[in-house]
């Protein structure tokens, strides 16, 4: 191995199975070093493209990944420091993988227990084609103010402490990671610090050995003092026993290197603001609920309380949409308009919308999207306007024959008013039922009387110009809210601005174009074309 100088403030790296914290440690230590480029050159993510963003000091930089070794190789030709963070299992295929490639020279296998036959194949690839490797069950090596591996000498204070962000000139080689944290330490103190420093790694065929670093260390000019750290029942030792009496290892003295003060590194956002350094504003304010701790809640609901005393649907949508606990009658009154409109056949707009695309071979969400787009004031989307002109014409006294003639003054239809298939003689048995249960639980139903007062005026005019089901949930939504002694009159007024009951609509009627969509898929109906005959062609 000998050769000399494996790293420098230019050294290019590949990082194979992206792991955030080291690659930022590693484009932190480039930052206090000095160095004007990043030594992250690439990330290898098998079987993914794109990019991952980390920092460079402050500024937000966008490295490449790339789907393969030899992608990336190809891609960054002037990287030659192969990171591996593979685990033990694909770790010896990768490393083999990578020193097949003609650009990379160093390889570093991070994962322990490598199995030996793999490490032992290698190292004798290794050796036969001049790589080196540090490794396996290695943290890595550094070499102070120029390049580091992945996590190697810790965290960014400790580098600093260390005075690894420039370079000393002592060359030192240990088989443990963590005993070389302390080691850096220890030489920072009473030397000039770290030249060159590697971890070759705890495994028992390691890629590189004791011996190989401190022989090539003797040929780098800076290197003027090595240090070894070895371990009780290790063999290496007596090689460099060896080395030394045969006076293949010589240096001279240490001088003094020149000092500075390194920038800071910018901490980052959530540490600072968990350590009250910094305020930042958010982004989304949430009211109705919490998922940080160790269950959801719904306004402030656990959701185990939920289930454990038998609520229902109804009382999730009071807690989501009203943050409050709804008394049993009304979200009873809510799961009945749910039910009632669910679906009201296929020929109704959205759901023609949705098996029409369906049965083109569009996904369920696509089916359902398509479907609820055609809510709106003619279809299901009346419910918010019939409760507001209801509401406001009920609470200004006005009479039946008043409002309805103000209305076709200002050229607006009676929203809730008016049915294509029902008329006096075939109501909409859905009103009936939703009026049959407001009488019996509602404390007042006023604003429901009256829009049945309106349709007694209205159906005067013509046969089908009955209460439909958006002015029946408009206007007994009106009592709901008011009855229950739960809202004020603003909360009342913003609820249907807002369009809390157009949302009803809409919830339940996904129910029925989902369906809609499965039945179409499940009877596997196929591409919808309308007949010709149903077209008046016309110039």
């Amino acid at each position: 191995m000998a050769t000399g100088q494996l790293f420098s403030r230019n050294t290019k790296a590949l990082f194979y199975n992206y792991k955030q914290l080291p690659i930022q440690r590693m484009l932190d230590f480039d930052f206090v070093c000095g160095r004007e480029t990043p030594s992250v050159a690439g990330i290898i993510s098998p079987g993914s493209e794109g990019f991952q963003k980390l920092f460079f000091g402050q500024v937000e930089i966008a490295i490449p990944v790339h789907s393969s070794i030899e992608a990336a190789c190809a891609a960054h030709p002037t990287a030659d420091v192969f990171i591996n963070f593979a685990s033990f299992r694909s770790a010896a295929a990768s490393s083999m993988a990578a020193l097949k490639q003609p650009t990379l020279r160093v390889v570093a296998i991070i994962a322990e227990g490598v199995p030996d036959s793999d490490t032992k194949q290698i190292i004798a690839y290794a050796r036969a084609n001049n790589k080196v490797v540090i490794g396996p069950a290695t943290v890595g090596g550094i070499q102070a103010g120029a390049f580091k591996i992945g996590d190697t000498a810790g965290t960014i204070d400790n580098i600093i402490h260390c005075k690894l962000y420039r370079p000393g000139s002592v060359g030192f080689v240990s088989k443990s990671g963590g005993m070389s944290n302390e080691m850096y330490n220890t030489i920072a103190r009473v030397t000039d610090g770290i030249y060159e420093g590697v971890a070759i790694g705890g495994d028992v065929f390691p890629g590189s050995t004791l011996s190989d670093h401190v022989l090539r260390y003797n040929n780098i000019p800076q290197v003027k003092m090595m240090v070894v750290l070895g371990e009780l029942g290790g063999r290496d030792e007596y090689s460099l026993v060896e080395a030394l009496k045969q006076g293949k290892v010589k240096k001279g003295n240490i001088t003094k290197v020149k000092e500075f003060t390194p920038p800071p590194i910018p901490e980052d956002l959530n540490i600072a603001i968990k350590s009250g350094k910094v305020r930042a504003p958010t982004h989304i304010i949430s009211t109705i609920s919490d998922d940080r701790g160790e269950e959801p809640c719904y306004a402030g609901v656990p959701m185990s309380s939920i289930i454990e005393k038998g609520l229902g649907v109804g009382d999730v949508i009071s807690l989501l949409w009203f943050k409050r606990s709804l008394p049993r009658y009304c979200t009873q009154f809510i799961e009945i308009c749910i039910i009632l409109c669910a679906d009201h056949g296929p020929c109704v707009s959205g759901a023609h919308n949705a098996i029409v695309t369906a049965r083109a071979g569009k996904d369920l969400v696509s089916s359902l999207v398509s479907g609820l787009l055609t809510i709106g004031p003619r279809f299901g989307g009346a419910v918010d306007d019939a409760a507001r002109y209801f509401k406001d014409a009920c609470d200004r006294s006005l009479t039946p024959y008043d409002f309805v003639e103000s209305m076709k003054e200002k050229g607006i239809r009676v929203p809730g008013i008016g049915h294509r298939i029902k008329s006096r003689d075939n109501k909409d048995k859905r009103v009936g039922l939703l009026q049959k249960f407001a009488r019996s639980h509602f404390p007042s139903v006023k604003y429901m009387e009256y829009a049945v007062q309106v349709e007694d005026y209205t159906l005067t005019k013509a046969n089908n110009l009955v209460l439909n089901v958006d002015g029946a949930i408009g206007s007994l939504f009106l009592d709901l809210l008011a009855g229950s002694g739960m809202f004020t009159k603003q909360e009342i007024d913003e609820i249907v601005e807002i369009g809390y009951l157009n949302g009803l609509f809409v919830l339940a009627r996904s129910i029925g174009l989902i369906g809609h969509t499965f039945d179409q898929k499940r009877l596997k109906q196929p591409l919808y074309r309308h007949p010709w005959e149903d077209v008046l062609y016309t110039k």
